[in-house]
């Protein structure tokens, strides 16, 4: 089982045959959306300071740190569209092949993609939160041109809904997640490097717990030489769709390459 065709039909059997399966996504599935990674040589910290994204920084610069989230998260990642990876995980869940989907992104797009059992590990960029009266609010419904954007209620700074440096994983995604540990048959892997702490021990947990672990990546992660059982080297838009088992109207996909 060598050939890229070889290994995605056996992939889509075994989905086929689970009796739960679902999708750990990381930031590979949504560069071709036009965001780019976190690490890496054209990763974003490769241009910013990431200490803007520290909780502490956050409360003792909120203008300088509000300056950069806004440019980054909303003027930037805001106009990005779901790719056909986003979409064909979304069909999956329809077809009810894939039941959740476990994702370190925070850039909304399995959800723009029509996915309902969306685990945001380290939350969203959708909502604004007072860390004083615990309101939340949609951000676009806030206007970001005065910042640092204030709750309407108590004046208090809000604070994308999303995990800072410093802050604990948030309820109930944690719990969700790591359930899936126990209660998942297979882990397909999209996108992700096995680097981020402690969204990456989840999928070495499941191997612990001998699921199934198809991996989809550009490169090789810390997972493939280690737990992963089927891993299909590609662009996420050229492989996920394949793992329908039917044609699509959105999908890219085509076995084109050297095999």
């Amino acid at each position: 089982m060598n050939s890229i065709t070889d290994k995605l039909i056996k992939a889509t059997e075994l989905i086929k045959q689970s009796s739960r399966t679902v999708a750990f996504t990381g930031a590979g599935i949504s560069v071709e959306s036009g965001i780019p990674s976190f690490r890496g040589e054209n990763g974003l910290w490769s241009k910013y300071n990431p200490i803007f994204l520290d909780i502490n920084y956050f409360h003792h610069y909120p203008v300088t740190s509000w300056k950069l989230i806004k440019e980054i998260f909303y003027d930037f990642f805001g106009q990005a569209k779901p790719n056909s990876a986003h979409y064909a995980l979304a069909e999956m869940e329809k077809k009810g092949i894939l039941h959740a989907i476990i994702t370190q992104n925070i850039d909304n797009l399995h959800l723009h993609a029509g996915s309902k059992e969306v685990y945001e590990f380290h939350g969203n960029s959708r909502f604004l939160i007072c860390e004083n009266c615990s309101r939340s609010f949609l951000a676009k419904d806030i206007d970001l041109s005065f910042l640092p954007p204030r709750c309407p209620y108590c004046e208090t700074i809000l604070k994308p809904d999303f995990v800072f440096f410093g802050e604990s994983i948030l309820e109930p995604a944690n719990t969700k997640s790591f359930s899936e540990i126990i209660n998942a048959e297979i882990f397909i892997l999209i996108g992700t490097t096995g680097e981020i702490m402690p969204a990456s021990i989840i999928p070495f947990e499941a191997k612990k717990n001998k699921k199934i672990i198809i991996e989809i990546n550009i490169v090789p992660s810390n997972y493939t030489d280690t737990i992963t059982d089927i891993f299909i080297q590609g662009k996420a838009t050229e492989i996920v769709p394949g793992l329908i088992g039917t044609e699509t109207n959105f999908t890219s996909y085509t076995i084109n390459k050297k095999e």
